[in-house]
């Protein structure tokens, strides 16, 4: 096949005696290329669904952690049609103020162009993410991608062509806030059992270009059940995709001791036996930070109460046992507090978090944010975001519904 030697046929003739004549040569033959470009196909498919499969598994995040947000579990289950692999993806992505953006994606096609534009997307969320940018102004960075990628070509647009779930959970406000690009809406099971899918507007798939996207906000108590995944999981020729949905709510109240042992059953009951799809999964159980580890005062546009807030920053520490970290905590209150105040707008406020991390946000009502320079030797200004990045774990701004907050991270002391 295709100038390349597979085997050898051998035909053995026991009860006829005769020798073969030149129709039987004919036939052997053409059963013999027949028979050689079956297998070679066979062979191509096999490797690409191999090469397919192993990009995607290197392309796929793993070991995923919630930090003090959620707490996931997640499954891939790849379809074993002819068509060949497809391009679903999650990820789950910490963000500033102990936040988490879920995300789960599609990419219509199948094969090693759909695994890789997969990988694209996936990258580029990251990216976007790391801005922190909301959901649907995230969506709509992605899309203008995908355009981007497809070039002017039309055919070419549809064939790259995706839908994206991205959604951010806040523990301390215990808000989930979501967009969609042409993606099935999310499953919640609330903590009395109560299950439900989030009505909210899907959005044009990714690549569309033009349509915007609509963000929406839900509140949950702690200990829900956010459930994203991918249309392979309810969505198939045979089935209904209401009754699809519903088998998928009444899995979700199952009894299990683990998230991980609720995906085996999820997938267990509504996948069917033979899914035609790829079927991606991602379950988060929230979680919502207390009072007790969280500090806000206001501040007033006065230079002079720039000390009064350092001060009742390092009295916090004290009570939470965190003074080894109060000359850093210091440093960096009396440099972004004094930043909001000579560069900012009222309103001003100073928000210690206790996560995982020391977390010190600045809050006020400009949408200016900073920027990290070099001061030069004879500057007497523009050294304090210097020193904040060194002496911090990280830092970032984030834009917000009335202006900005600029925050930064460190590392909690030993014990």
């Amino acid at each position: 096949a295709r100038g390349t030697t597979l085997g050898v046929v051998v035909a053995v003739r026991i009860r006829q005696p005769d020798d073969y004549v030149a129709d039987d040569a004919v036939f052997a033959e053409e059963l013999a290329s027949r028979a050689a470009v079956c297998i070679d196909n066979a062979r191509r498919f096999d490797r690409e669904r191999t090469t397919a499969l192993a990009l995607q598994h290197n392309l796929l995040p793993r070991g995923l952690s919630g930090q003090a947000a959620v707490e996931v579990a997640h499954r891939y289950r790849p379809s074993g049609s002819q068509a060949g692999l497809g391009g679903d993806w999650f990820d789950v992505i910490p963000l500033s103020g102990g936040r988490v953006a879920l995300v789960v994606g599609d990419v219509v096609g199948h094969g090693i162009p759909s695994s890789a534009t997969m990988g694209r997307l996936c990258t580029a969320v990251r990216t976007l993410a790391d801005v922190d940018l909301p959901p649907d102004e995230l969506l709509t960075h992605l899309d203008d991608l995908v355009t981007h990628l497809a070039g002017d070509d039309s055919d070419e647009v549809a064939e790259l062509g995706a839908t994206c779930l991205y959604s951010v959970y806040d523990p301390v406000s215990r808000r989930l806030t979501l967009a969609a690009a042409g993606h099935p809406p999310p499953a919640l099971v609330l903590p009395d059992g109560t299950t439900q899918v989030v009505e909210m507007s899907a959005g044009p798939p990714l690549g569309v270009g033009g349509l915007p996207f609509e963000a929406m906000e839900v509140e949950l108590p702690e200990g829900s059940l956010v459930a994203l995944y991918t249309d392979g999981l309810i969505e198939d020729r045979d089935r209904d995709i209401d009754h699809a949905t519903a088998e998928l709510c009444r899995a979700l109240t199952a009894p299990a001791d683990t998230l991980d042992a609720l995906c085996d059953t999820v997938l267990k009951a509504v996948l069917p036996e033979d899914p035609s799809d790829d079927v991606a999964l991602l379950l988060a159980r929230t979680r919502a930070l207390g009072a007790d580890r969280i500090a806000t005062w206001d501040v007033l546009p006065d230079p002079e109460h720039v000390a009064a807030t350092r001060q009742a920053a390092t009295e916090q520490l004290t009570a939470w046992g965190l003074d080894e970290a109060a000359f850093v905590t210091e440093l960096v209150v009396s440099e972004l507090v004094t930043n909001a105040i000579r560069y900012g707008a009222p309103p001003i406020q100073l928000r210690l978090i206790r996560d995982r991390t020391l977390i010190c946000e600045v809050s006020d009502g400009s949408s200016t944010s900073p920027h990290l320079r070099r001061a030069h030797a004879y500057d007497e200004g523009g050294r304090g975001l210097l020193l904040v990045a060194q002496l911090t774990q990280r830092w970032g701004s984030r834009q917000t519904g009335s202006g900005k907050t600029i925050w930064a991270e460190q590392p909690l002391p030993p014990g």
